[in-house]
């Protein structure tokens, strides 16, 4: 996806003035508050994941910067759907492509606050699992 500048200008302000996937989520799987409070970019992240381990639902709340924003807006209509190692496989520069270099390395912690939270989710989903599997075991050993 290439765009000149004012197109670019445009996608974010829209994603930042019209953000996909914005709201909570009471049935989320996890719930993680990512960013950087000195600065005043914050999200909130809603993650459900479904029996394949795929991103069935995400959404996030927030405040910050358009950048930070946007970017997390534009993340999480790319995850949706896609599996949790699908996801960790995919790079801060996936979002550097879409928004430009330039722009990016201006931001470089609001640009990927999205991404980064997300897979912070998926970690905490697996810390969760795990230990709800351990629990499980210890259920069937006492019986």
């Amino acid at each position: 996806m290439v765009m000149d500048r004012q197109e670019l200008m445009q996608f974010l302000l829209d994603h930042y003035e019209n953000p996909r996937n914005y709201g909570s989520n009471d049935d989320a799987d996890v719930v993680l508050k990512g960013g950087n409070p000195g600065c005043g970019d914050i999200i909130t992240l809603f993650l459900k994941l479904d029996d394949d381990r795929r991103i069935e639902e995400i959404s996030f709340e927030g405040e910050g910067c358009i950048i930070s924003q946007a970017a997390t807006s534009i993340i999480t209509e790319l995850v949706e759907g896609k599996t949790i190692e699908e996801v960790e496989n995919m790079t801060s520069d996936l979002i550097t492509d879409i928004i430009g270099k330039d722009l990016a390395m201006t931001r470089p912690r609001c640009t990927t606050l999205g991404i980064t939270t997300v897979k912070l989710a998926i970690k905490e989903w697996r810390r969760k699992k795990l230990i709800e599997d351990i629990e499980q075991d210890r259920n069937l050993a006492s019986k």
